[in-house]
């Protein structure tokens, strides 16, 4: 566990200490340590203000991104898995089959014609190129109807139909309070995936003003690599690229640590025999 602490949190130490330099402290000196004089403020002001504060523009799309794509994908997947894992319908085996097989296909084989598709639509180079294929999320709707299966009992259900409730307001009322932990489990997985989501936007936006951070970054990245090579100084990318990446993984700490208490009270549900 240690090793695995220390494999974890040694990118993250790197990535703050050069985020407290300088250009020139970022080549010289030792990379775990701070360089000459505290630039972090300073870095974080140029990186707000520059292009008349792009970053910050980069930073609402991918919340817009991540909020809607991944409440919907965890949202779409408890339903969808419930509904697998407590009715029983005419080629229920067969759709399971299919939501497993699906799991098992990368998401940047379906990139290419992702793009023709929403092509032929009209939506590319649009936020619905992006947040429509963050909705769906196989991998959510299997674990959820493993998590429905043990979580939500039968007999509950049956009582409440006895008492006249009917299935939409069963599954409001009482089943997804019951699947909050399978719930949150999903949302963070769908939240992290769309928060680092790279090459589908890459391919289905040209736009700067709708690029999600991570596509954002790599232009600046991009950017740092060319003026290196060229020689130019005008403006050094680095520390953006740098320091704009420290504040991209905060949003996911902060999450993180809010959602866990709703994790962590569901983690042994099932595991008792009543």
């Amino acid at each position: 566990m240690g090793l695995m602490l220390l494999y974890a949190l040694l990118p993250l130490i790197w990535l703050f200490m050069s985020s407290t330099k300088d250009s020139a402290s970022l080549t010289s000196g030792f990379g775990l340590w701070f360089g000459h004089g505290f630039h972090l403020f300073d870095n974080i002001g140029d990186v707000l203000s520059y292009d008349d504060g792009i970053y910050l523009r980069w930073f609402g799309n991918t919340l817009l991104y991540a909020v809607v794509g991944a409440g919907g994908a965890a949202f779409l997947s408890t339903a969808a898995g419930y509904g697998l894992a407590k009715y029983r319908f005419r080629g229920r085996t067969a759709l399971s089959a299919v939501v497993l097989g699906a799991i098992a296909i990368p998401g940047t084989a379906l990139a290419v014609p992702t793009y023709l598709l929403f092509s032929k639509v009209g939506i590319v180079d649009t936020p619905w190129a992006v947040l429509l294929p963050s909705l769906v999320s196989p991998f959510g709707v299997y674990l959820m109807r493993v998590y429905a299966a043990e979580a939500v009992p039968d007999s509950m259900l049956e009582a409440a139909r006895i008492d006249g409730s009917g299935e939409v307001r069963t599954f409001f009322t009482i089943s997804l309070r019951l699947l909050a932990p399978g719930f949150v489990t999903v949302l963070l997985f769908a939240l992290v995936a769309t928060w680092n989501n790279y090459f589908l936007p890459l391919i289905v936006l040209s736009n700067p003003k709708w690029f999600p951070l991570t596509v954002g970054l790599n232009q600046w990245n991009s950017l740092a690599t060319g003026a290196a090579g060229s020689g130019a100084t005008t403006t050094n990318f680095y520390p953006l690229v740098i320091t704009g990446s420290l504040l991209a993984i905060v949003p996911l700490v902060v999450a993180f640590l809010f959602l866990q208490r709703f994790w962590q009270s569901g983690l042994a549900a099932g595991s008792v025999k009543e």
